[in-house]
């Protein structure tokens, strides 16, 4: 585990269309341990490739800005990531966090960011936090990391954290461990935020309720084995019941039939792996328990009323300003 305490010379590399909340969050935090602290315990820089400003996915530019190879001595570069960041991978970008890694740097990223450092090698065997919408996607691009549904996550040299306001809890770790827990609380206390527990990032969609415990776990196991699913007998076999006990179960709380419910469960997941990976479209229905293409396109279309392919040409794209990678 690196010394969060010595990470006080910050840069923030701005990529195009970055999540400003989550640019500002953490750059905010820093500003505020200063002004409370009464001391320059932290010091930063935005950051481009070339020096000019990135333009958010707000349509605003921070500024002013310093070119990467400009921006002197730095303990930590976190990588701002948004909408569309794939685009932004470029491999200018990656030599640039290459080179600073080799020199000691810690990195970082915030948002959609720690796509932008896996894509360049430099997540291998980390855990790694990155936003709920995307955790379906990169798992299946990036098996050598180990992605987490935390808020942030320090494995390390390596910072990442999800998108919106996420970024603030990892700095105040980071206040935390050099001016100790009463700095950051007065942080805290300055944003009108209690940030006094750290809790797992909040799912936009979250798990239904399941009050029967045989149920839950009827659930939790169809979830972890979307890619190689067994049948409903096998499952009704590792919970010990019957059959005919798992079918009512599913018809009294969610009011479908256990096979039905599997079905739809791989199928929201390949719907996420169409419109947020590049995974060709035969490489989905593999990943989501499909051994027949022609399986995998007619059961689509039945549930979603278009096939696989219309995902990739803008009838379910994601909508914008999302986490879309």
């Amino acid at each position: 585990m690196i010394d969060l305490a010595s990470l006080t010379r910050i840069g923030f590399l701005t990529l195009p269309n970055h999540s400003m909340i989550a640019c500002t969050s953490a750059l905010e935090a820093l500003r505020m341990a200063n002004y409370v602290a009464e001391a320059p315990l932290y010091s930063w820089h935005v950051i481009t490739l070339d020096g000019a400003p990135a333009t958010a996915s707000n349509g605003l530019s921070l500024a002013p800005t310093v070119a990467v190879h400009e921006a002197g001595p730095l303990d930590l570069l976190l990588v701002c990531g948004g909408v569309d960041v794939r685009h932004a991978a470029t491999a200018p970008i990656a030599d640039a966090l290459r080179r600073l890694a080799r020199r000691g740097v810690a990195l970082g990223a915030l948002c959609t960011g720690s796509f932008v450092l896996a894509d360049a090698g430099l997540l291998d065997f980390h855990r790694c936090a990155v936003h709920w919408e995307n955790l379906s996607s990169i798992r299946e691009e990036f098996p050598e990391i180990d992605f987490v549904e935390e808020a942030f996550v320090i494995d390390r040299d390596r910072l990442t954290c999800t998108g919106g306001i996420a970024p603030l809890d990892m700095m105040l770790a980071l206040i935390a461990a050099r001016g100790g827990r009463a700095l950051a609380d007065k942080v805290s206390e300055q944003f009108i935020i209690d940030r006094s527990a750290r809790l797992p990032q909040a799912r936009a969609r979250p798990r239904p309720a399941l009050p029967d415990p045989t149920l839950a776990r009827a659930v939790k196991l169809m979830e972890g084995t979307i890619e190689q699913p067994p049948s409903i007998a096998a499952i009704a076999r590792r919970l010990d019941v019957s059959p005919r006990h798992l079918e009512r179960l599913f018809q009294r709380h969610l009011g479908t039939g256990p096979a039905a419910y599997q079905l739809g469960l791989r199928l929201e997941r390949a719907r996420e792996l169409l419109r947020l990976s590049p995974l060709p479209i035969t490489d989905v229905g593999l990943a989501c328990g499909f051994q027949s293409a022609a399986h995998f396109s007619t059961a689509y279309a039945r549930r979603f009323g278009r096939p696989p392919s219309r995902e990739r040409t803008g009838a379910g794209a994601p909508r914008p300003g999302g986490h879309t990678m």
